[in-house]
């Protein structure tokens, strides 16, 4: 096992705060694995790199040795976390829950050892216990600690309703801390509360109380939001890998240290290296480069990372439009079809809307010809014609006439 220094430099790397440092330095010093506790709420099973940065984080933890527990919230989630929410939100059925989280599992693998991972489930615990037992697991807390919080805060002092349940949520995740007997647990910073709960929950069941190690949040590919799929600025870890490379090149050239900081694996003197190299003439793109080729052969493996690195670069820096698509084939009931459902229906827009959004900021091509009139129609004479949405969607589409 790594020296207690060595594993405190790469714990610390990224993280937005630890409580407390030195009680994590003590749990090290013991020389033993320590139980290292994440939880996921069931809620939502797509994963974003946004997701991976606690997950970076749990794989540190993997190497140096400890004992991590992937803790699937399924009892949790049929809560519902109130965390930043202004409003109650919608519980899950267990159908739901199911399905998400054997996605989840699917997802997390790309990251973390199978062999290393403890998989757990809250309901594990939480499900036999009766009536009683949580009466006297919600007297271990109290409600004006509850009301420090601050989303709790502003709901009842704008007299917004706060159900029952969504109480019982902090103290339940505190629960889970004392099941496993958690020295660490980590969590965004949108999670400090309830991970403060559950060291107070610990201490109440006399158990020493666990290290709270938080991550921040991953700002999205507009370099100011947080990422998130409602705000468009993300980058999914189940998307193509020409998609995927083209957003990471996307990024800034100063975010680009950021997203090094908190996904990559390389080592933090390694990324020193790349910054000097920079600062002595290093076109920043070609690091860049190896930021993109990191994480998509992550998420898919080294063959398809160069490809997508040989079309990005045939495609943006000579302009070139991709010789290998396949041709999607549109049936149409009329003599024609209006461009934002050609658009939406080929995979290239979300929505109509969105296509004709995306046109009228000139986003859209035919053929390479940038198109001006966004609800233009489009003859069904069987000719396949290449459609580009922004900078790195494309489809070949030959539209013919059911008549």
């Amino acid at each position: 096992m790594a020296t207690v220094a060595e594993q405190i430099t790469e714990i610390v790397r990224g993280a937005a705060e630890i409580v407390l440092e030195s009680e994590l330095r003590d749990r090290l010093s013991q020389h033993r694995p320590l139980t290292v506790k994440a939880g996921f709420d069931p809620t939502a099973p797509d994963l974003h790199l946004g997701h991976t940065v606690l997950l970076n984080k749990m794989r540190q933890f993997q190497e140096f040795g400890h004992d991590v527990v992937f803790l699937i919230g399924d009892f949790t989630g049929m809560i519902g976390d109130p965390s930043g929410r202004s409003a109650t939100r919608p519980a899950l059925t267990r159908e739901e829950i199911d399905a998400n989280a054997d996605t989840y599992k699917r997802q997390v693998y790309k990251i973390l050892d199978p062999d290393m991972t403890r998989l757990e489930f809250n309901s594990k615990w939480m499900a036999p216990m009766d009536a009683a037992g949580l009466v006297q697991l919600a007297a271990k807390h109290t409600m004006a600690r509850i009301l420090e919080r601050d989303d709790f805060k502003k709901r009842y002092q704008s007299g917004q309703s706060i159900a029952v349940h969504e109480l019982l949520y902090p103290i339940v995740q505190g629960y889970d801390s004392v099941a496993l007997k958690a020295d660490v647990e980590l969590g965004g910073t949108d999670q400090t509360f309830n991970l403060l709960v559950g060291r107070q929950i610990q201490q109440s069941y006399g158990q020493p109380k666990q290290v709270v190690l938080t991550v921040p949040l991953l700002e999205g590919t507009d370099g100011v939001n947080k990422m998130s799929k409602s705000l468009g600025n993300y980058v999914g870890i189940t998307e193509p890998p020409d998609e995927m490379f083209g957003k990471l090149m996307s990024i800034s050239d100063e975010l680009m240290w950021r997203y090094f900081e908190l996904l990559s694996f390389r080592s933090l003197p390694e990324i020193s290296g790349l910054k000097r190299s920079v600062s002595m003439g290093r076109n920043p793109r070609d690091i860049k480069y190896l930021l993109a080729d990191e994480i998509v052969t992550r998420f898919h493996d080294q063959a398809a990372a160069r490809s997508a690195q040989q079309r990005f670069i045939a495609l943006h820096r000579h302009g070139e439009i991709p010789t290998d698509l396949e041709v999607t084939v549109l049936a149409c009931a009329d003599p024609a079809m209006g461009l934002p459902q050609l658009l939406r229906e080929a995979g290239l827009a979300a929505s109509a809307s969105e296509a004709i959004r995306i046109a009228r900021q000139g986003g859209v091509r035919i053929d390479g010809e940038r198109v001006a009139d966004p609800t233009m129609p489009i003859r069904a004479d069987g000719e396949a014609r290449v459609y580009q949405v922004g900078k790195r969607r494309f489809a070949r589409v030959k539209l013919v006439s059911e008549r």
